[in-house]
């Protein structure tokens, strides 16, 4: 699998392990790039953070965060701006579809 094709497909890092879990979520990685869509969608100007991503569709939060970084990257989904506390008390990011993010979050890939 070659990491030229991401965010198509799961990335790897170029290192053996990154390289197996990268084939390992390959199958998974398009629906689960949907499915995270439709909860961001379905939050409106809300948003979600990626905890609360995994909260509610009771999955692991390490399966949802590169989907999130995906999305961003393919311009699906964005920076609102705002963050909310996660489980460890930490700021996270809360995402929104484009339309409802800043006009600079929107266009901004980074």
């Amino acid at each position: 699998m070659s990491i030229d094709r991401y965010p198509d497909i799961a990335g790897h890092r170029g290192v053996d392990t990154s390289i197996a879990a990268a084939e390992d979520v390959a199958p998974a990685a398009g629906p689960l790039q949907r499915i995270v869509l439709a909860a961001i969608a379905a939050a409106g100007p809300l948003g979600r953070s990626t905890n609360e991503i995994a909260d509610q569709l009771e999955l692991d939060r390490g399966s949802i965060q590169p989907r999130t970084s995906e999305l961003r990257l393919k311009r699906l989904i964005a920076d609102s701006g705002l963050r909310r506390r996660n489980a460890n008390g930490k700021r996270a990011i809360v995402w929104v579809l484009p339309q409802h993010a800043p006009s600079s979050a929107s266009v901004d890939p980074a």
